[in-house]
């Protein structure tokens, strides 16, 4: 399994910015994808998930209201809209796919993307 983001960059506070994960190989039909952040200097916190099926979605109180987590089963990809970004957001970005199959568990992640966010 692959997963690549793109869409992290510089913005200024207040602004912007729509994350994409693309994942490809065996990821099974039935999954949860999600987005985590990292700041330098503190542990990798889950922003927001979502599972394949439909169904609940699940944000960070910190993000709740700002951010939007999106899917395309079809195409395998997930979206993060970020609005309203602080200079708080400022992280490494990073794509989570966990499936269970015949009784194993998988956890895969992307490369992460940097977001900054200006003050």
């Amino acid at each position: 399994v692959q997963l690549v983001e793109s869409g992290g960059g510089l913005v200024q506070a207040g602004g912007s910015l729509r994350l994409s994960c693309a994942a490809s190989g065996s990821t099974f039909s039935i999954n949860v994808m999600g987005w985590y952040r990292q700041a330098p200097g503190k542990q990798r916190d889950l922003v927001a998930a979502i599972p394949s099926g439909g169904g609940s979605t699940f944000y960070a109180d910190s993000v709740k209201g700002r951010f939007t987590i999106s899917r395309d089963n079809a195409k395998n990809t997930i979206y993060l809209q970020m609005n309203s970004l602080k200079p708080d957001d400022t992280a490494v970005y990073y794509c989570n796919l966990k499936f269970t199959a015949w009784g194993t568990s998988y956890d895969y992640w992307g490369q992460g993307t940097q977001v900054t966010v200006s003050s």
